[in-house]
């Protein structure tokens, strides 16, 4: 037998996916341990091979493809646990990190303080040198000053040191100089060089990204290392690779060097497994996925059978925050997930969320010291939960505790009990709600004729009321949901992408120019692939996009390209008719008369992994598919309803379970709203119906 293992680290649980090769899928779970992360890894991996009945040695000696997924660069950011950095520019320059784009939501709201730039200005170092935006050397590099900078960085303990030049993108000769003499000052010191990071055209955003990947190099080389030496401690001798902002992974070595990649690499990977599950179940190519994990709720979005991607991926509010500006899957995040606290505000309103309980001490209920009612505790509170059956009986619940914290709401906004948990999980569901109409309506998506794909451990406890208000009529919850990001990288492959700026009009179209920067991106893909083909994987391809606007626009769009070269005007009147197809889609509007202006060129390479065949009827339930109990749950106007609990392993496929009712699996749950319905698919999947059947 043969294992592939899939791991993601979240802010509350490690969640472990394991396939064998005849598809079968098995979930194991486990609170995330941060103080070091194989703890919980070897907790979930436990868990997954009792269910397969083998032991943990057993299962990583026959596994040959590991997966890591991690929260951790997220976290490090938002939490400010990165590496003391130095910002590096050219000389004339220091603000570029303070000023940011210049934007923020209210224009006219003087009482937000100006943001933080993401390294202190104190931080900032000037570095006397001038390259014009056509490669000119207008001030040489100063290289004593610089040594002297350099210097004064080694006293002061700095860990790590981000270098972003003027137009370095067009003639790297000074950040390269910059990076030799880092390397002989700073011997051991990490340092990222703008050019090399991210080679594309706006000053801020290359600088943001290059700050934030120097920053996490020391935290995460330290972390991405002890894994791999613990997996290795273990006995486990297979390869290791991470996932990825861009929905594909690589190996350890190389995230190491540029770890920036593996900010928001989990909720990545949910889009990636959302539009499987909706290609499994033959529901269409467009794909709305949902992930409610412990700390967040995060919504992908899949567009005619391809993940959507975006440049705009913020790490705090967009703006105010610090972007990341790379090309990521494009994810939306929101403080909303089981974790997340409920209170009141001082105009007694009720609110749940950004904050959350996190894994330690976690929800009340979780009996660990928690102290502060969440999502998890109004469900316990409502009656949607077992507290005996929780991740499958492995983790009891203290009821007791969750109507002492829910109660403290309830006193405050005048109501019962249980009128205050479902005002929670109603909130809570709204919030949802409104950040899908953030990415699908806001648009020009319409959630209604999408399928929605539901995921993350606390998904089922509201998602048929979430597709109720968006009108979708199909919905998808896996059996595996409480694991979609893992799941995710169960169906990923090897993905690396490289850009480079060449700025050029569709009027006047620099053919050599452009062509020149295309095999630019070549060579550098190229010996990705040779390098992996040397490993025996040989199945490759390379897609080509560009980032283009019309000309005197603000921001661009992405165009894909269906050419490896510009050989003549035939060429470039296909590109400005595609361009103006995805204006039209984004806006609603094209301008024929006016010109592209092409900014940023880049290559996305994928490395195909072998993935399992999809497992069907694997479902070794009695047939009966009969309730294993009945116990009382609130669903708010209908009140408390005896209602019948199944557990999952015990249904067939085909089973139709209409509401009110509750599906228990060992690692979620799905509560079935009155006059709604649930059945389970040959492909082990839980196909949700809002209307009666």
């Amino acid at each position: 037998m043969s294992y592939r293992i899939t791991v993601d680290t979240g802010g509350t649980f490690t969640d472990m996916v394991v396939a064998s090769d005849s598809g079968k899928q098995v979930i194991g779970k486990a609170p995330t341990t941060p103080e070091r992360i194989f703890n919980g890894m070897k907790d979930a991996l436990g868990a997954a091979a009792g269910e397969l009945g083998v032991e943990p040695g057993q299962l990583l000696a026959e596994t040959s493809i590991l997966i890591y997924g991690t929260t951790r660069a997220t976290n490090a950011i938002v939490q400010g646990k990165v590496a003391k950095t130095a910002f590096l520019t050219t000389e004339g320059f220091p603000d570029t990190l303070v000023l940011k784009e210049g934007g923020k939501h209210g224009p006219h709201d003087f009482t937000q303080e100006f943001p933080d730039p993401y390294i202190p200005q104190k931080y900032t170092f000037e570095i006397p040198e001038r390259i014009d935006s056509e490669g000119g050397i207008r001030t040489p590099l100063d290289t004593g000053a610089t040594r002297e900078i350099l210097s004064r960085l080694k006293a002061h303990d700095f860990e790590a040191v981000a270098v972003c030049l003027l137009w370095s993108i067009i003639n790297p000769a000074h950040e390269r100089a910059v990076g030799d003499m880092i390397a002989e000052i700073l011997p051991g010191v990490p340092y990222t060089l703008s050019h090399e990071l991210v080679p594309i055209i706006r000053e801020y955003r290359r600088a943001s990204a290059t700050a934030i990947d120097a920053s996490l190099k020391p935290l995460m080389q330290e972390h991405l290392r002890q894994m791999e030496s613990d997996l290795r401690g273990a006995g486990y001798q297979g390869e290791i690779l991470v996932s990825t902002a861009v929905g594909g992974c690589m190996h350890v070595e190389e995230l190491a060097e540029r770890p920036i990649h593996t900010v928001k690499s989990g909720p990545a990977m949910a889009p990636v497994a959302g539009l499987n599950y909706a290609r499994i179940e033959d529901f269409g190519s467009d794909v709305i996925i949902c992930d409610t994990g412990g700390t967040t709720f995060d919504v992908g979005l899949v567009r005619d059978g391809e993940v959507k991607f975006t440049r705009d991926t913020w790490i705090g509010p967009q703006w105010t925050g610090d972007i990341l500006a790379i090309s990521s899957v494009d994810v939306r995040s929101i403080g909303a997930g089981g974790g997340s606290i409920a209170w009141i505000d001082p105009g007694g309103l009720l609110r749940v969320g950004p904050h959350s309980a996190g894994a330690a001490p976690g929800p009340a209920c979780y009996g660990a010291g928690g102290d502060q009612p969440t999502v998890t505790d109004a469900a316990l509170v409502l009656g949607y939960l077992d507290a005996k059956y929780f991740l499958g009986g492995r983790m009891a619940l203290d009821v007791a505790a969750a109507e002492r914290v829910i109660k403290t709401i309830a006193e405050g906004i005048g109501a019962g009990v249980e009128e205050a948990a479902f005002a929670i999980m109603s909130l809570a569901s709204e919030y949802m709600i409104k950040a899908i109409h953030d990415i699908t309506v806001t648009e020009g998506f319409n959630p209604s004729e999408s399928a929605l794909v539901a995921g993350g451990g606390a998904a089922g406890l509201n998602i048929m009321t979430i597709a109720e208000e968006l009108g979708c009529k199909r919905v998808i919850l896996p059996k595996t949901a409480s694991a979609l990001s893992a799941c995710g990288m169960q169906f990923s492959d090897i993905i690396a992408e490289h850009s480079a700026s060449k700025v050029t009009l569709s009027g006047n179209f620099n053919f050599d120019g452009v062509n020149e920067t295309l095999q630019s991106i070549d060579d550098e893909l190229g010996r990705f692939i040779k390098l992996l083909e040397s490993r025996g994987l040989e199945e490759s391809s390379i897609e080509y996009f560009l980032e283009a606007r019309y000309l005197f626009q603000v921001w661009e769009l992405d165009v894909p390209i269906n050419i490896k070269r510009f050989r003549g005007p035939e060429d470039v009147d296909a590109l400005i008719a595609a361009f103006h197809e995805v204006h039209e889609r984004v806006f609603a509007v094209r301008d024929v008369d006016s010109q592209i202006e092409c900014l940023n060129w880049k290559g996305r390479a994928r490395v195909r992994l072998a993935h399992a065949p999809v497992a069907v009827s694997t479902s070794t339930g009695s047939g009966d598919n009969k309730p294993v109990a009945h116990r009382p749950a609130y669903f708010g106007p209908a009140g408390r309803v005896d209602t019948p609990i199944y557990h999952g392993d015990e249904l067939s496929p085909g089973a139709l379970i209409a509401g009110p009712a509750i599906i228990e699996e060992p690692t979620t749950t799905l509560v079935v709203n009155p006059g709604m319905s649930a059945r389970l698919s040959d492909a082990n999947n839980y196909l949700l119906e809002t209307e009666a059947s």
